[in-house]
């Protein structure tokens, strides 16, 4: 094998592509979530799982952390087809919003992929020493990306993708309390309208150092109740650092930025007011590459937040690992 050919595969390899996920469905307040994951394999198709944890509390006058006394990290491991509610006493109030999502991509040719995310989700609430629970199967997302930029083979490289995607309303849509009546849209498994979204993502590197800054835009539709969620804007910054360790084995600590803005619920066609979003979350991540083995996890916690009337938001976790093929 040729040197000028070892040199191309060494750079490939160590090249670090930021994998963007559009959120799984509009979580309660994260809007329009995204995941970002480091990856260095190149046109490689991937399956994945994924853990995600949000959480929202410091309501007045009370605590705010990202594990609420009383919550469940983890998806409760006691669940029914009706929601769970009981009184817990005088704990302060959070929301919880977790999802386990089953995501695949694959490449058409060497710039043209598509992908899909298949999301169960479990979310919380205590509201006045009161806790409920919902399960159940989110709203799939499919969308393409297309990259038009990808110079690889030198010390500085860079790539430049553009994406398009549709968000279905398959998660249900009607879950109810114990005396029948229905949560609020902002618990429910899913949002029961069709979104559309787009996104971009430029990653640059300069030897193990990189940075990649994506920026993604979302459209909400309305369900059958008129209820809708305003069109919602997010942009992330990860900057990031390469090590092997060995001849098979990459870590890549990385810092991470997050800004989410939505104008928050609407109801037939009008704005609100509750729910509103606008704040930054900043935090670490680290990624572990093994062979076509990659396990992911990061945190990222609440900067700055503008005021408004939703709980203020603690943070959010995710727990990944993925095969590429």
């Amino acid at each position: 094998m040729s040197l000028l050919k070892i040199h191309y595969i060494v750079n490939r390899k160590i090249l670090i592509l930021l994998f963007v996920l559009v959120g799984s469905q509009t979580f309660a307040c994260d809007i329009c979530g995204c995941f970002m994951g480091i990856t260095p394999y190149f046109n490689r198709n991937s399956i994945s799982l994924l853990y995600r944890y949000r959480s929202f509390n410091g309501y007045d006058g009370q605590g705010h952390s990202l594990f609420p006394n009383g919550g469940k990290f983890f998806i409760p491991a006691k669940q029914q087809d009706a929601p769970i509610t009981g009184h817990t006493g005088n704990q302060a109030d959070y929301e919880l919003y977790r999802s386990i999502e089953f995501r695949g991509r694959y490449f058409m040719n060497s710039r043209l992929e598509i992908n899909a995310i298949l999301p169960y989700v479990s979310n919380s609430e205590r509201y006045n020493g009161y806790t409920s629970s919902i399960s159940g199967i989110g709203d799939v997302n499919l969308y393409t990306g297309y990259h038009f930029v990808q110079q690889l083979e030198n010390d500085f490289k860079q790539q430049l993708i553009a994406g398009i995607g549709v968000k279905l309303p398959t998660g249900k849509n009607d879950f109810k309390n114990n005396e029948g009546i229905r949560y609020s849209s902002l618990m429910q498994g899913g949002t029961g309208s069709t979104d559309g979204f787009v996104y971009l993502n430029y990653i640059v590197g300069l030897g193990k150092f990189g940075a990649s800054l994506n920026t993604s835009y979302k459209v909400n539709g309305t369900n059958s109740r008129d209820e809708g969620i305003a069109n919602s804007t997010t942009s992330f910054l990860n900057i990031f650092y390469t090590q092997r360790v060995g001849k098979t084995v990459q870590v890549m600590p990385s810092a991470q930025f997050f800004y989410e803005y939505s104008g928050g619920e609407k109801y037939q066609g009008i704005k609100t007011g509750e729910h509103v979003m606008n704040n930054l979350m900043g935090g670490v991540g680290v990624d572990v590459f093994y062979k076509n083995m990659a396990l992911n996890a990061g945190l990222q916690k609440n900067v700055w937040e503008a005021k408004t009337d939703h709980p203020m938001s603690a943070g959010r976790v995710h727990l990944g690992i993925t095969y590429n093929f």
